[in-house]
């Protein structure tokens, strides 16, 4: 049980998922001002503006860094994870997000005429523009830095 306990304990995992979580938070204010209506589903989708996963695993590096070292090897590995996890959102995530747009488009005109095809469309915001990528990032490196003294 003290293990569980100690998860809880643990300021650097805390910080990251508040990073996370903010970035979400983020993402439904940023909707109620393009379209001036509360969407709260804005705060579970994935892809859109500031990235969560960026703002997660920046924290997470940020935060290592500065409890661990920025030496550690714990740091280098996080930091490698970090940008990883970065490089999916813009890139593989982005493409297969273009890919579901055009297979959408292609159902619709093919089967516009077929009442009794009604297949869920595809997902077509999974992932992130650069901007929202480094928006994300700079916003878990705040988050951290904001929280250093609680390592």
């Amino acid at each position: 049980m003290q293990d569980f306990q100690d998860i809880f304990q643990n300021h650097v995992l805390l910080v990251a998922v508040i990073a996370c979580l903010l970035a979400q938070v983020l993402k439904a204010v940023i909707d109620f001002a393009q379209h001036g209506k509360i969407n709260l589903r804005a705060m579970v989708e994935t892809g859109g503006m500031p990235s969560a996963h960026s703002a997660l695993v920046t924290a997470l590096a940020v935060g290592v860094g500065q409890a661990i070292g920025w030496s550690s090897p714990a740091f280098a590995a996080t930091s490698i994870f970090a940008v990883i996890v970065m490089y999916d959102a813009a890139g593989v995530r982005q493409a297969a997000g273009k890919q579901a747009k055009i297979l959408n488009q292609i159902i619709d005109e093919i089967f516009q005429e077929h009442a009794e095809f009604n297949e869920d469309r595809l997902k077509e915001l999974l992932g992130h523009t650069p901007v929202q990528v480094i928006v994300g990032s700079l916003l878990g490196a705040l988050v951290a830095c904001i929280a250093a003294p609680a390592y």
